[in-house]
């Protein structure tokens, strides 16, 4: 079970603000009085001192953190930071947030484009990998930099203006008819404002081959305020079938709020699946995992899969032998029910679809 957490961090009032994106209508809100999610984009820490200093961690930190941070900026939602532990510069949800000088270090195997996006691009933030489904990155904004991500290196930059580029995108998508299936992807979709999204989701519905919708987020868990109404009745509001694809490492990322926001998008009938990273110092030992995958099924949400680390360029300080993910799968098995044990799987470009390990 999740540690308690005490830490109740503040930021200076005179530390200045700035949303970290690629395009700032990304967070822009359709009403004048930005919303509890926005404000908490708004007020995410960015500075990697600033970030050592709130957990207090040992200065020894902070020159390899504001080194790797050049490279790859913080950003970092204060609900998540509430989480963790105080002086521990080991604590699970820390490390998945917090830069660090091995970042820099170039390791045999490791690539900018580990799983060969641009091969798979069809049209600027259209990424058509798997038969039957598309991918599009809606927006180079995340509610957090994960020191892992897999699009770390993505060229968000050179992605068209929303307006012709969502355009475009739809257009493909009703060009060809194999697609049935849309997954909303990024950065993170729900960074974008609901009349957006609503706006995005009513046009997809109106092509005759495309059954599903899947949004792939990790804002419920994040920053949980962002299950509204208003983004449930989008979700529900088409002839589409919606699924949500959220991300959670780690049993300590699931307090009340979060809870609350899973039960809500449960409870409206929205099949919800967790997918999780297989992270050495997060998540690699069988308590974590089994903790993980109960809570889960606890709250109505399948553990869906396990990925191995995709080999990206400035993570290989995270990776996990196979054999070791496997012996941990084995481990699930024994002490859980079959549907609560991920699919443990990774992703090897060219493979027609993600290979399963276990």
């Amino acid at each position: 079970m999740p540690r308690a957490r005490s830490i109740r961090p503040t930021l200076r009032p005179d530390h200045e603000l700035s949303i970290l994106t690629t395009r700032t209508e990304s967070v822009r809100t359709s009403h004048p009085a930005a919303g509890a999610w926005q404000q908490a984009m708004k007020t995410a820490v960015r500075d990697p001192i600033q970030l050592c200093q709130l957990l207090d961690l040992p200065t020894q930190y902070e020159s390899g953190a504001a080194a790797a941070a050049r490279q790859f900026p913080v950003f970092a939602p204060l609900e998540f930071i509430r989480r963790m532990q105080p002086g521990d510069p080991q604590d699970p949800l820390l490390r998945q947030v917090l830069p660090l000088a091995a970042e820099l270090q170039q390791v045999s195997g490791f690539s900018q484009d580990a799983v060969q996006d641009a091969a798979a691009t069809v049209g600027p933030g259209l990424i058509h990998k798997y038969a039957g489904r598309a991918l599009m990155v809606t927006t180079g904004v995340c509610a957090a930099h994960c020191r892992y991500c897999f699009r770390r290196h993505f060229p968000y930059a050179e992605l068209p203006s929303r307006d012709n580029a969502w355009q475009a995108l739809v257009t493909s998508i009703q060009e060809d008819e194999s697609i049935e299936e849309v997954i909303l992807s990024g950065g993170d979709p729900l960074t974008i404002d609901d009349a957006r999204l609503e706006e995005l989701v009513t046009r997809l519905s109106e092509i005759k081959h495309v059954r599903r919708l899947r949004v792939h987020t990790r804002l419920p868990v994040l920053i949980p305020q962002r299950v509204t109404a208003a983004l449930v009745a989008w979700l529900r509001g088409t002839r589409l079938v919606p699924v949500v694809v959220v991300h959670i490492n780690h049993p300590a990322e699931i307090d009340d709020a979060v809870s609350d926001a899973l039960a809500r998008l449960v409870d409206a009938g929205i099949p919800t699946l967790n997918q999780a990273v297989l992270l050495r110092g997060v998540n690699d030992n069988e308590e974590a995992l089994v903790d993980l995958c109960r809570m889960l099924a606890d709250r109505r949400v399948l553990p869906y899969y396990l990925h191995q680390l995709d080999r990206v360029e400035g993570a290989a300080h995270f990776e996990v032998p196979v054999r070791a993910g496997l012996q941990l799968i084995d481990r699930l098995r024994a002490r859980l029910p079959g549907y609560a044990v991920p699919r443990y799987v990774q992703e090897v470009p060219g493979d027609a679809s993600k290979r399963v390990l276990a």
